[in-house]
């Protein structure tokens, strides 16, 4: 694989975050996106490394490309970024709706049309899903709308990038990660109840399970749920 960076869309945080982390420990050149400007050469300077940070908002996908103009060669397109949202049907927040379908959906895809110069043909993409799809619960209307929608899009771009490989991940809660590390006790513990392996999955796993996408020339089109078999009660 000819060298490009690792750009990271939603690297300044969380599991998007963590995935950056490896790989500038790993003396990658890496990308991280955030919101605004600042926060993202916060987060470069923090995960250290070849790391550099670039600021736009997703929902507003027109200043998009423009953003990402210099970026270059990539290897490896990690599409992270997320909004938590509850929006209920009886209380429905329209521009709420509109943003994190715009943030998910148009977003996630112009990334790639503003990208796509630089990715070479062993390149690989990741997008970040969620088990709202399969698990709903109030007020996840949009949230779980916009999660089986990446397993669409999973489908139609491997096709429409062939032969750029692109995958999805879909975690389950993640125990120790910055919005569920202080969740409630006896949430926590009834979580842990309905999950086959006894304890939530971990940041790190959700990162090897990442890499092995990205890396694993023979694995496309896959939507992989990572949850400690949650699913299966």
């Amino acid at each position: 694989m000819a060298p490009g960076s690792v750009v990271v869309v939603g690297g300044t945080q969380g599991l998007g975050r963590e995935v950056a982390q490896s790989y500038a420990d790993d003396g990658r050149e890496v990308v991280v996106t955030g919101r605004d400007q600042a926060r993202a050469d916060a987060a470069a300077k923090e995960i250290g490394g070849k790391t550099r940070g670039i600021g736009f908002d997703l929902a507003d996908p027109h200043t998009i490309a423009e953003r990402l103009a210099d970026v270059g060669d990539v290897d490896y397109l990690v599409l992270a970024a997320i909004e938590r949202d509850t929006n209920k049907v009886h209380e429905y927040d329209i521009d709420a709706a509109l943003r994190l379908a715009t943030l998910k959906l148009v977003g996630y895809t112009e990334v790639i049309h503003s990208l796509l110069p630089g990715l070479a043909d062993d390149s690989a993409i990741l997008i970040f899903g969620g088990l709202a799809r399969d698990r709903p619960y109030p007020g996840s209307t949009t949230v779980t709308a916009v999660n089986g929608a990446v397993t669409s899009m999973v489908r139609t771009l491997v096709i429409e990038l062939a032969p750029r490989r692109v995958n999805a991940l879909h975690p389950a809660i993640v125990g120790d990660s910055p919005q569920w590390v202080d969740m409630p006790a006896e949430r926590r513990e009834a979580l842990i109840q309905r999950t086959p392996i006894g304890r939530l999955v971990t940041m790190a796993e959700v990162v090897t399970a990442s890499r092995f996408l990205l890396e694993n020339e023979a694995i496309n089109g896959l939507n992989l749920v990572v949850d400690g078999g949650w699913m299966c009660m």
